[in-house]
């Protein structure tokens, strides 16, 4: 199932982008990322997670909890997380972005669990998709339709960012993932995409995503590729970084490098090539490092146990 794989190949990408969040791709042109750092832009210590692992382990927690995808669950423990309870690395928050700021308050402040997440053109920041990986391995296990995952992966993507840009992002993502997880190379699994029914979404939301649909990231430069927050340019990278690697060290290095969201990038491509190369590729000395790692590993072989011995459906 790889859920392990998966999950902290995340958090270590996650970790290994942490420093050297917002540094330009041209100042780490000149000095690069090589290995686990500790302090940079945020002053952790080093094999420090950030909101990027934080999020995705709360929903994998509410499923865990609910035996099921539970939506008011989801965001009850992205609460916790904000009030600095529960799943951030040393139990205080250090960083969080703006949308997903608005949304947590918007429901804390009583706003309906369908209209608390943010929806405007401006606000398609990679703050839902980097916590939708979770999604993936629940759908592998249980039967859905595609009209199905498409309107679950778009709900959870809506409890922060509803926008049809963010959701389509979001549904790519996990149907890449699940493409690799049927056994598809990394390469295949991109390619699939462009067969992809995208029906449910307008043709304006599907043109945004024109490259990856198209097949032509496999062919373009290092130039030609942004690693902003903006969703569409954050899905692109994390998979540019693997179809243009062939481990997991150099495909979330290349990440880092990129400069700008790293620690998003990053962890993005970071589960892809943990579940593709497994957790023996990941370095000894990152896996060693990371913050809570014992947790993280029981968190997911938890959550692999329940989506696997239970029926997974929508909580009504």
């Amino acid at each position: 199932m790889k859920v392990l794989d998966g999950v902290l190949g995340f958090a270590i990408g996650d970790s290994l982008g942490v420093p050297v969040e917002f540094v330009s791709r041209l100042e780490l042109s000149t000095n690069p990322v090589l290995d686990m750092e500790g302090n940079g832009t945020h002053n952790q210590v080093e094999g420090t997670w950030s909101d990027d692992t934080s999020m995705l382990i709360a929903t994998m927690d509410a499923i865990i909890d609910a035996k099921n995808i539970d939506y008011k669950k989801i965001m009850d423990n992205f609460c916790l997380w904000y009030y600095g309870k529960k799943y951030n690395p040393h139990d205080v928050l250090f960083d969080i972005g703006i949308t997903t700021s608005v949304a947590i308050n918007n429901y804390i402040n009583g706003k309906d669990i369908n209209s608390c997440g943010v929806n405007g053109y401006y606000d398609n920041g990679n703050g839902s998709l980097m916590r939708i990986l979770p999604l993936s391995y629940c759908f592998m296990e249980n039967s859905f339709s595609d009209l199905e995952m498409s309107s679950i992966v778009n709900s959870v993507s809506s409890l922060t960012h509803a926008h049809s840009i963010s959701c389509l992002g979001c549904y790519i993502y996990t149907r890449f993932i699940m493409n690799l997880l049927s056994g598809k190379s990394i390469k295949d699994s991109y390619l699939s995409l462009g067969n992809l029914d995208l029906s449910m979404y307008d043709l304006d939301t599907v043109s945004v995503y024109k490259r990856v649909l198209s097949g032509e990231l496999i062919d373009l430069s290092v130039d030609s590729i942004k690693s902003s927050g903006f969703v569409v340019s954050t899905l692109e990278a994390s998979l540019w970084c693997n179809l243009t690697s062939s481990s997991y060290s150099e495909a979330v290095l290349k990440a880092v490098n990129l400069g700008d969201d790293t620690d998003t990038v990053a962890a993005l491509t970071g589960a892809i090539a943990g579940i593709k190369y497994g957790i023996d590729s990941i370095p000894k000395k990152w896996l060693d490092t990371l913050v809570k790692s014992s947790y993280l590993v029981e968190l997911s072989n938890n959550y692999e146990e329940v989506i696997t011995k239970n029926k997974i459906k929508v909580k009504e």
